[in-house]
């Protein structure tokens, strides 16, 4: 009998170039699959829950603005993330990509309704807010929000498609909040409260773009992995109906990108001319007795410029023609060159001076004493200017005039205040430098009876000091 004995194994068949690319498909086909182990039901469920602002929801919803709006003030980006995790504004924006997505009609008018009610409350929330704040400073968290470009349009979108898809799964992962704080919906809605409290439209407008592309692109990210992953349709529309739609949403979502897309443009054609400008400044306008203190670039469609400004010997007409014909070199086409050199007129020294931080001005001048000595040694009309200007740049050396401005509006009951730095001594001779700020209170404060009220409103001052200034420490004394 020649039966195959038990030991023996199985033949096995060689793959095929056939076989094996099938294989690798295959394997490529699970790898992406996003439909296995999705609970369509319980997200349908979940987004529906909540769309609804309401109670709870919409308490939160009012805490989270404040939060923010005080991030946004002090320029506190803990305090703008926490504010993001809290904030349930995703849910009718998820709202909307499902109704869209399933032909959901009335699930889509809730999500309208609940969407337009958060938008109103947390720019109404934000607007009261910065009305009554004490703090006008334009903070860079409060300008980083009112120039979306087309970065923030790809931020929305793939946020929006890794919240969906996080959504859908059975097991629930940290993904939302990551969403909540990527696509950051909260900080555009307090900076559009912020524009409207302070009348600066632009920072409205700005804001609130912003706040639209994220909504939008959310939503259509929604829409697209709800389709693909084939959730049931609350209705049936037919296939004319269905392509009418489908070309809508495209032309919309076109006009609302088009926009971020120019001022992307610009911003990309900003930062090539910088780099240029930087370039040729520091590979052509080197000079041997003459120094660099300050250069500005300044960038628009038409005319460009680059101002120099100069300190040391004078770098005539032919030298700065010279150095100007080396612009195209580094492909900066209809820009200007401007030189501000120091000539024995003091008003150039000034508009020099001008061009730079007060807190740089003294800086500069104490310095030109060591890098310029040689050049200075027989200029002693020079050297007796620059020790005038010495002496009132470190009297100015705080910005008292735009102090005086803001605390007029901020304190009607103030009469007087003096801003010093005070050097003390103590009995061992070891000397301190205190801030000191100097008030003196209408009639209305310095009655005795309001001395509460009185107090409070120094301690306030003083604390507002501190972060106008940036400094450690503030007094404030009352004379």
């Amino acid at each position: 009998m020649n039966e195959a004995s038990p030991e023996t194994p199985p033949e096995v068949k060689p793959s095929t170039p056939t076989n094996l690319s099938r294989e690798i498909w295959l394997f490529v086909l699970r790898t992406v699959n996003i439909r296995k182990g999705a609970d369509i039901k319980g997200t349908i469920e979940g987004i529906e829950k909540d769309i609804d602002f309401k109670g709870p929801n919409l308490w939160i919803l009012i805490c989270s603005i404040f939060i923010a709006s005080i991030g946004l003030n002090v320029n506190s980006a803990a305090a703008i993330i926490g504010a993001m995790l809290i904030s349930p504004l995703m849910g009718p924006i998820l709202g909307l990509g499902l109704s869209i997505g399933t032909y959901d009609w009335s699930t889509l008018k809730r999500s309208l309704k609940a969407l337009a009610v958060t938008v109103f409350v947390s720019i109404l929330t934000s607007y009261i807010y910065f009305s009554i704040s004490p703090l006008k400073e334009i903070q860079q968290e409060l300008l980083s929000r009112t120039t979306p470009t087309f970065l923030d349009v790809l931020i929305a979108l793939f946020g929006g498609v890794a919240g969906i898809i996080a959504g859908s799964r059975k097991e629930k992962t940290n993904v939302i909040p990551g969403v909540a704080i990527a696509t950051a919906l909260m900080p555009p809605l307090c900076t559009a409260g912020f524009g409207l409290a302070t009348g600066n439209y632009s920072f409205f407008l700005g804001a609130f773009y912003l706040f639209f592309i994220n909504s939008v692109f959310i939503c259509l990210a929604t829409i697209m992995v709800v389709r693909f992953m084939k959730f049931p349709l609350a209705s049936w529309v037919d296939q004319k109906k269905k392509r009418k739609a489908q070309l809508y949403i495209t032309f919309f979502v076109l006009i609302v990108a088009i926009p971020s897309g120019f001022i992307f443009w610009g911003v990309i054609k900003k930062s090539v001319f910088n780099n240029s400008a930087k370039r040729f400044v520091d590979n052509e306008i080197v000079f041997k007795d003459c120094e660099i203190i300050n250069q500005t670039f300044n960038y628009t469609d038409s005319v460009s410029t680059i101002e120099i400004f100069l300190i040391g010997s004078t770098v005539g007409k032919e030298i700065q023609d010279e150095i100007i014909s080396k612009l195209p070199k580094y492909e900066l086409k209809n820009t200007q060159v401007i030189f501000y050199q120091n000539k024995d007129a003091s008003s150039e020294i000034e508009s020099m001076a001008g061009k730079v931080s007060k807190e740089l001005r003294i800086g500069i001048i104490e310095d030109l004493y060591t890098k310029n000595e040689e050049l200075l040694k027989n200029k002693d009309h020079q050297i007796k200017f620059l020790e005038d200007k010495l002496i009132i740049y470190q009297k100015d050396s705080l910005p008292l005039n735009l102090i005086r401005k803001e605390l007029n509006i901020q304190y009607e009951h103030l009469e007087r205040f003096g801003l010093s730095k005070s050097i003390e001594f103590n009995k061992s001779g070891q000397s301190d430098t205190i801030p000191t700020c100097l008030v003196k209170w209408d009639k209305y404060l310095s009655s005795s009876r309001r001395k509460t009220l009185r107090l409070a409103e120094e301690r306030k001052l003083a604390e507002w000091l501190k972060v106008r200034l940036q400094l450690d420490t503030m007094r404030v004394l009352n004379y």
